[in-house]
């Protein structure tokens, strides 16, 4: 099993106060939300004890091209905490995929899986937030639900990651199903659209859906 929570890119991080006024209260209360639904956590019986889980807002300029979008993303294993604030947020100033290359600021690291929400913002300007879950039930279901699924072999928080995100924009319905889960990342769900609402309603709806009987 690979170990969840660990930065795989080359992050250039510069340590800097974040303004509580950057966070959107909308993320704010679905990110809490989805830590009281487990669907972000921590659990000493899973991926070793690490944290799991993550979200993200994007920040103008929104008329920024792909790959230059910026974007406000929760800390690194701060899936421990039930609430998040301005000190558990990192901002996404630049991703290249290419060289596995994050630039960040903040009171802390972004999360590890940084270069695939990159990805997602620069696959459709409509995509405004996104949740990254872990749902067992969601998991499990993908295939029934005919859900697109990321390759089983490839790691989270890589290049390879980011670029079957593309992919599942090129191949498959994704950007109208808006959820897609990661073959390869145990448990590992992704959910996206334009508004925090939107994504959350979309991952609770489907979680809902595969526990009816």
């Amino acid at each position: 099993m690979q170990e969840e929570g660990v930065i795989k890119f080359d992050l250039r991080y510069t340590a800097s106060k974040l303004d509580a006024q950057t966070l959107p209260d909308d993320l704010c209360r679905w990110r809490d939300r989805l830590w009281q639904e487990g669907l972000i956590g921590q659990q000493a019986e899973r991926y070793d004890g690490y944290a799991y889980g993550n979200v993200s807002c994007r920040l103008p300029p929104f008329d920024a091209p792909p790959g230059k979008r910026v974007f406000l993303i929760s800390g690194s294993q701060t899936g421990t905490l039930p609430q998040l604030d301005e000190r558990h947020y990192a901002v996404v100033s630049g991703c290249d995929i290419r060289r596995n290359r994050v630039t960040a600021h903040g009171p802390i690291e972004p999360s590890s899986e940084a270069l695939t929400h990159a990805m997602l913002y620069d696959q459709d300007d409509g995509v405004r937030v996104v949740f990254h879950v872990h749902s067992l039930t969601i998991w499990q279901a993908a295939d029934s639900m005919e859900l697109p699924v990321t390759a089983a072999d490839i790691a989270y928080g890589t290049p390879d990651m980011a670029q079957e995100v593309a992919r599942l924009f090129r191949e498959t319905d994704v950007s109208q199903q808006k959820l897609f889960a990661m073959g390869g990342h145990e448990d590992g769900v992704i959910a996206f659209g334009s508004t925090a609402q939107q994504v959350g309603d979309r991952l609770l709806d489907c979680l809902a859906h595969c526990r009816k009987p």
